[in-house]
């Protein structure tokens, strides 16, 4: 600071009006004003990204991306702040850890659950069809509601179902309450509906308790589904015609449905796997590395043994920055194809993270019951 003549002292010149933050920042209407994250071009073609919070020390931490960040303060005030580099096309889930809670942005309309919110770099393409949801919303759930108590899993869960534009085939979301409770799937689908851009459907909400074990290339999770789940979906009135039962899953879950393809065609023909994690062997959990083990884990092993199920359509989807998982990723989708599976392969603008699959995941089921 430098001593001012008549008054108080003053700050340097602010390094926040690169991004369009007016005012002194600590200041009332500095904080009126700001909007969070900023973004401004980087000269390697990426982004930086202005991360602000207003009282105490922070961190911002990402979702499977990037080190937790520490914010600075800016003098003696009440602005916190970061900046940090990003690449080109991005879409990511963040919080804030202050006094070792976790906190959704402040500055940020665009939520995900009551702890978390979303942003993508300007150039990131856009999710149509999924709402703005901020930390105080309240999302909507199904009226259809299943009491699910597994012999072969152990434990109760409740499932949702949800008639999709008067419903249609059945979509199993796996991790079901992430796309209740996180990300607006019952919203978005019926958007999508109303749009033309996806038939219609009857999503089933599959939870989870234990990922690992439920998701690993084991059959008992299938088994479950086919001889205790369906049955129940079916009488609460929802037709499962298992020529068209579609499974969508997110890295262990597209794991899963994978797998239930391969192992379990009379049940499971139509499969939207984003970023499957295709690392997995039945010792992967116990490597320091599960990601350095057989390139295409377990599934691609299968994939060399035999050829597919007749009439397999898989549409694998994967983020762009997702590096160490790319080598799994696109040997399954290459030996899935060479193995007789109609086959469909994307990128989203993300790293291994929910809100870079979800735009994918209305097309990818789309595709699948073209």
């Amino acid at each position: 600071m430098t001593p001012h003549p008549s008054g108080p002292p003053t700050l340097p010149e602010s390094p926040f009006a690169a991004f369009g933050l007016p005012d002194t920042p600590g200041t009332d209407a500095f904080w009126a004003a700001a909007q969070a994250p900023a973004y401004t071009p980087a000269g390697d073609g990426g982004w930086t990204a202005l991360f602000l919070w207003r009282g105490s020390p922070a961190a911002v931490e990402f979702e499977s991306w990037s080190d937790p960040v520490r914010l600075a303060r800016w003098h003696e005030t009440d602005c916190w702040y970061a900046e940090v580099s990003v690449p080109a096309r991005f879409r990511v889930t963040y919080q804030f850890r202050a006094d070792d809670e976790l906190y959704a942005d402040p500055l940020n309309p665009v939520g995900a659950g009551g702890e978390r919110s979303l942003t993508a770099t300007p150039d990131a393409p856009p999710q149509p069809h999924w709402p703005s949801v901020g930390p105080d919303d309240v999302l909507p759930l199904p009226r259809t509601r299943i009491r699910w108590a597994s012999e072969r899993l152990g434990g109760r869960r409740t499932v949702r179902v949800h008639p999709v534009a008067g419903g249609g085939p059945a979509v199993l979301l796996l991790d079901g309450d992430d796309w209740l409770h996180l990300h607006p799937a019952m919203t978005a689908f019926d958007a999508a509906a109303a749009a033309g851009d996806i038939p219609p459907v009857t999503l089933v909400f599959v939870p989870a308790k234990d990922r690992l074990a439920e998701f690993g290339c084991r059959p008992e999770l299938w088994e479950a589904i086919r001889d205790e789940l369906l049955p129940l979906v079916a009488g609460c009135g929802v037709p499962v015609d298992l020529d068209r039962l579609v499974v969508a899953g997110q890295s262990l879950g597209g794991l899963s449905a994978t797998y239930a393809a391969l192992e379990f065609p009379d049940l499971v023909s139509r499969v939207a796997c984003q970023s499957g994690s295709f690392w997995w062997t039945p010792e992967a959990a116990d490597l320091p590395d599960p990601l350095a083990g057989p390139v295409g884990g377990a599934v691609a092993a299968r994939l060399r043994e035999r050829p597919v199920p007749a009439g397999l359509r898989i549409a694998f989807d994967l983020g762009e920055h997702e590096s160490r998982m790319r080598p799994h990723c696109e040997r399954v989708e290459k030996l899935a194809e060479k193995a007789g599976a109609t086959v469909r392969t994307s990128r989203s603008a993300s790293h291994h993270d929910r809100a870079g699959w979800r735009q994918a995941l209305l097309r990818d089921v789309a595709w699948t019951l073209a």
